[in-house]
């Protein structure tokens, strides 16, 4: 049972044992709750017998007392028992959300939008919290002492009035069962366009520069308001559905009162009960009606949770990449061994990939775009796993160790760089987190940065904006390297990393990697043949397959595709504006 609660509501293993004591001390809560009927009803009775007698006051004031303490002692423990432990959880499922997105293959993001992990990171794990707090353990705790209050009625009590008081809840809960697909789906549609919506947001915010250049926010603003648009009709018509249902139920609800009072009323006449058990039933049914109308809003809302619950469970039952967290390798050559590789079951993006990249070497990974140089560059890091062959790091097969003990050995140089509205110094000390401001500006000089963040005005302690927004794309890169030099690792891998400077930048960016790549192991992706003109080793991949590969000298001789870039780039060097 707590394994079926994990999975259903996205919980860990404390988080579920939880929910059941939250359940049972709500169970316990009602059941107290009821207690001050009977004792009401005792006391009725016996003044409507023998009348009250003197010596049995104290009983009734005894047992009103004691019924107030456990009140309140229940209620104690019912909030310690769902709301603090459901904030504690609440904790831990978005720890765990995190932690599991870490460990994550990069092939689950490329499925996942930015707006669709965010949603499910804040507002799902914010739903399965109310459900957690509120829903569950108040529909749990309704149900189960409504049936134990039942069952010890159809004993004590006229059977027939126990079935004309409660045949109305298990209906009532069986119509909202039975809309449970219908609400799922509305549940999921309203899901869709609100992404839509964010990501059409997100997009705007990002491409409102391009957007402007090209005359086209008006365009773009109207069918922005289409979709936002769209989120109120599905808003408001999920809402009406559901409201549909529960007032239907809630109208079934109500029907038990009629048939209370019609066969309480003709069992009364014909002798059958007495006014006290007539005048209890219809005091029992005023009492619980109410309160089972919100049990069925929570109902209800526990079934339009199950969604959200199944987007947070598929994020934390998504296989991980998992190995051994000691490396074994012999050296840091990298070895592609009849490498196969698809994004999806259909589509073969690399097929029979064999080359090694030594150590001390650097390794030039050219071709036509989409001929599947970065995902040779992703694979050796272990940012997916092959689906044939294997890669070996100095011998050992990297399909078997923890990613995050592999990345110990890379360095890796983005053409896309990401930075953070931070300091330069905290943003280069991302490289190594122990490392202290001496290493951290030596790195930084050793990657020419030194040059602009001296203009800086707070020099190394200077904010550079989201995203390094304050800085040039040279400079960003730079801090990029600084990254890389303060790692220090034996393995580095540049995509193009210059592709996007200007000849005054890219030179000093070159200069730097220079410095950054002297007896390492280096794969470079690039498209300039300057850029891999000094490569002890150039790869030419192309529909997904090794075409060429050899020393640019050799490869020149061939004539095939790498010559024939060669020639090309020439030819655009010479072009000029008529």
């Amino acid at each position: 049972m707590i394994e079926k609660l994990q999975h259903k509501f996205a919980l860990s293993r404390e988080g579920a044992v939880d929910m059941v004591k939250a359940c049972i001390s709500v169970t316990v809560t009602n059941i107290v709750l009821m207690a001050s009927a009977g004792i009401l009803y005792l006391l009725i009775s016996d003044m409507l017998g023998e009348g009250l007698r003197t010596e049995r006051i104290p009983v009734y004031v005894i047992g009103g007392v004691s019924v107030l303490i456990l009140i309140y002692i229940t209620n104690f423990i019912q909030y310690n028992a769902t709301f603090l432990s459901t904030y504690k959880e609440s904790g831990v499922r978005r720890t765990a959300l995190a932690e599991r997105l870490r460990k994550l293959p990069l092939s689950f993001f490329g499925k996942k939008d930015l707006s669709d992990l965010t949603t499910t990171i804040m507002s799902d794990c914010a739903m399965i919290e109310t459900a957690s707090s509120h829903w569950i353990p108040e529909l749990i705790g309704a149900l189960i002492s409504t049936a134990i209050v039942g069952v010890s009625m159809f004993f004590f009590f006229d059977w027939r009035m126990v079935l004309a008081s409660f045949w109305v809840i298990p209906a009532s809960f069986l119509l909202i069962w039975l809309s449970a697909n219908a609400q799922k789906k509305a549940v999921r549609k309203n899901n869709g366009v609100k992404m839509e919506l964010s990501d059409g947001i997100q997009e705007c915010l990002e491409s409102v520069r391009d957007l402007r250049a090209n005359n086209a926010q008006d365009r773009y603003m109207s069918g922005l308001e289409t979709k936002i648009r769209n989120v109120e009709k599905q808003a408001l018509f999920t809402e009406l559905k559901l409201a549909v249902f529960v007032n239907s139920a809630a109208i079934v609800l109500k029907l038990g009162i009629a048939t209370t009072a019609l066969v309480g009323g003709a069992l009364f006449a014909s002798g059958e009960i007495d006014l006290l058990t007539f005048f209890m039933f219809l005091m029992l049914v005023a009492r619980l009606y109410d309160p089972m109308n919100i049990t069925l809003q929570n109902f209800a809302a526990i079934i339009a949770c199950t969604v959200q619950c199944e987007r947070l469970d598929e994020v934390l039952s998504h296989d991980i990449q998992t190995g051994t967290e000691k490396m074994t390798n012999d050296g840091y050559d990298i070895e592609f061994d009849h490498v196969s590789f698809s994004y999806s079951d259909d589509t073969a993006v690399l097929k029979d990939v064999s080359f090694t990249a030594k150590q001390g070497e650097v390794t030039a990974l050219i071709g036509p775009s989409g001929g599947g140089k970065t995902t040779v560059s992703r694979l050796a890091a272990r940012f997916w796993d092959v689906t044939g062959g294997t890669i070996k790091l100095g011998g050992m097969d990297i399909s078997g160790v923890d990613p995050e003990t592999l990345f110990s050995a890379y360095s890796i140089v983005f053409q896309d760089v990401t930075l953070f509205n931070q300091s330069v110094m905290e943003n280069i000390r991302i490289g190594r987190k122990d490392a202290t401001d001496e290493e951290i500006i030596n790195a930084a000089k050793l990657a020419n940065c030194d040059e602009f963040v001296s203009k800086l005005p707070d020099g190394y302690n200077t904010l550079i904006g989201e995203n390094g927004s304050e800085l040039s794309g040279g400079e960003r890169q730079r801090i990029s390297i600084a990254r890389a030099f303060l790692k220090d690792a034996p393995i580095i891998l540049l995509d193009e990393a210059t592709a996007s400077l200007d000849v005054d930048n890219e030179t000093k960016v070159q200069a730097a990697l220079s410095r950054l790549i002297k007896d390492k192991t280096v794969m470079v992706i690039a498209h300039r043949m300057r850029t891999v003109a000094g490569a002890d080793k150039i790869v030419v991949l192309s529909d997904g397959v090794v075409a060429e590969q050899g020393t640019p000298d050799e490869l020149l001789q061939k004539n095939g595709i790498f010559a024939q870039m060669a020639r090309l780039q020439t030819e655009g060097q010479n072009w000029s504006i008529a």
